[in-house]
């Protein structure tokens, strides 16, 4: 499925109701169309892994479309730079929360990244401890939770 298709996908499954419902929870509702979660899935699903078109999908600046960018992202073809310029574009606590645990945490990157992220000042760039702690949840195998757990609480605790 291309860039074109998905962008007519997404618009058809647009619902104006949803995206006022968004609104009250302080999703911008420009460039958003209401798109449900279980559907960006199914498409992630059809479309499968795609470095280049989630970069195009992001670069859209559709609200549903970033989501699903980071679905279909590569998390070994992420760069720091391009982790770095996807968080200063979050202008919603979904964004940022999709990101971090469809893709972010999944990078070989993800535990410097939450750390650093702690320190930031501007909202949906600064992750809370417990926002980090699930980033650092995500980006260990399922056995290894209980231990991360430990060490993000011991790391967040010296910053």
């Amino acid at each position: 499925m291309q860039y074109e298709n998905i962008l007519k996908r997404l618009k058809a499954l647009s619902n104006p109701k949803t995206v006022e419902g968004m609104a009250r929870f302080g999703i911008n509702p420009e460039n958003t169309y209401g798109v449900s979660i279980p559907n960006l899935r199914r498409i992630a699903k059809e479309v499968r892994k795609n470095h280049s078109l989630a970069q195009q999908l992001w670069n859209s600046k559709i609200h549903e479309a970033r989501i699903l960018a980071s679905m279909i992202d590569e998390p070994n073809q992420v760069t720091e730079k391009q982790m770095d310029v996807w968080i200063k574009d979050f202008d919603s606590w979904d964004v940022c929360d999709q990101c971090c645990m469809n893709l972010f945490g999944k990078t070989p990157m993800a535990w410097e990244k939450a750390i650093e992220w702690t320190k930031r000042e501007k909202e949906f760039e600064k992750l809370n401890r417990e926002e980090a702690i699930r980033l650092l949840i995500k980006a260990e195998k399922i056995e290894q939770k209980i231990e991360t757990i430990k060490r993000a609480i011991e790391r967040i605790s010296l910053v």
